[in-house]
């Protein structure tokens, strides 16, 4: 059974800000689909933009968080989950405050007093996604928030940690204490490799918290920047998630594992020396609403499974259900309660 504080979260929180939008607005933003940036100075007018269209909806986001919060939904055990994050002193934060309590989970926000909550704008067309991020106050987290005792508290109670490859830009050395931390009293730690760009241009600081990382979660893209930026001549997505699951670890505790989302195509699960591929459940085109928020459900039902210590099959299936009930609406939101068994 999991119990209370079980899975702790740390990331980016950010109040997405979703709308169908057209090929015209992807051009004068300078947008490609299917891909996850930050903002630059030149994306900044789009947000209000956005704001004022008639279709806008605002839903508390932020990779981890929606992991976080799915689990928090597939588990029905009120405040199993953690999370934490910062954000602003301003309507944003309270709204995102409110949204995460009333999902259950147990938020301890840093509230920063200058910066405004951060946001993503989360561009939609023909069902595929783009998502712009403005981090603002979630880039203004300090470890000196998670060191608090009463902080700290939720990371001694918690046996499983996961945490997207965003908050590598924002507190590496966050992380580095919380790894350090289930390393030495054999919990169970995991990451995301979250974007191409967090491949790329943090790779040093992955590069210090891959050791510590008991699974590895990433989508094909993702997992093929991985291998490439490191000069592993494969685009082998297989070939690929082997090598990082056999990579070196810190701690002999648990061996690692590597799960990679390929959209419609099986789950890459790489544990042992071996592979494994798991079919997704295919959706028809008709019912796929948007695919904002599908990898971080997919690892929210996943853990949701892990932290009840239930094999792996059962972990990619309720990863898979909770991708397949995310995309058939809008934003990373969900029904009332779960139907998976």
């Amino acid at each position: 059974m999991a119990s209370e504080g079980i899975l702790l979260g740390m990331g980016n929180p950010l109040l997405d800000i979703s709308s169908v939008v057209d090929d015209d607005f992807l051009k004068k933003y300078d947008i490609k689909l299917n891909n996850a940036i930050l903002a630059e100075d030149k994306h900044l007018p789009m947000y209000e933009e956005m704001a004022s269209k008639g279709n806008v909806e605002y839903i508390a986001g932020g990779a981890t968080q929606n992991s976080i919060r799915v689990a928090q939904w597939m588990l029905q055990i009120p405040g199993a989950t953690s999370y934490m994050g910062s954000i602003g002193k301003d309507k944003f934060g309270q709204e995102m405050k409110k949204n995460s309590t009333d999902a259950g989970v147990n938020v301890h926000y840093y509230e920063d007093e200058a910066a405004p909550t951060g946001t993503c704008a989360v561009c939609v067309v023909g069902g595929e996604r783009s998502l712009i991020a403005n981090l603002s106050a979630a880039n203004c987290y300090k470890s000196e928030h998670l060191k608090r005792p009463e902080n700290w508290k939720l990371v001694e109670k918690a046996k499983y940690f996961y945490i997207a490859g965003f908050f590598l830009t924002v507190s590496p050395e966050s992380i580095m204490l919380v790894a350090e931390h289930a390393a030495a009293n054999n919990k169970v730690f995991m990451m995301n490799l979250s974007a191409p760009f967090i491949c790329e241009f943090f790779k040093d600081v992955q590069e210090n918290a891959l050791p510590y990382m008991d699974y590895v979660f990433g989508n094909e893209t993702e997992a093929r920047t991985f291998a490439r930026v490191r000069g592993w001549e494969t685009e082998n997505v297989e070939e690929i998630a082997l090598k990082i699951s056999q990579s070196h670890k810190a701690s002999g505790a648990h061996k690692r594992i590597t799960v990679i989302t390929q959209g419609a195509d099986p789950v890459v699960v790489a544990e042992d020396g071996k592979v494994k591929l798991f079919p997704v459940i295919l959706l028809p085109k008709e019912k796929l609403v948007d695919t904002n928020g599908a990898g971080d459900a997919f690892v929210g039902g996943f853990l949701s499974q892990l932290v009840q210590e239930k094999p792996i099959e059962v972990c990619v299936k309720a990863g898979c259900y909770a991708a397949n009930v995310i995309i058939q609406r809008s934003g990373c939101s969900y029904p009332e309660k779960p139907d998976f068994n």
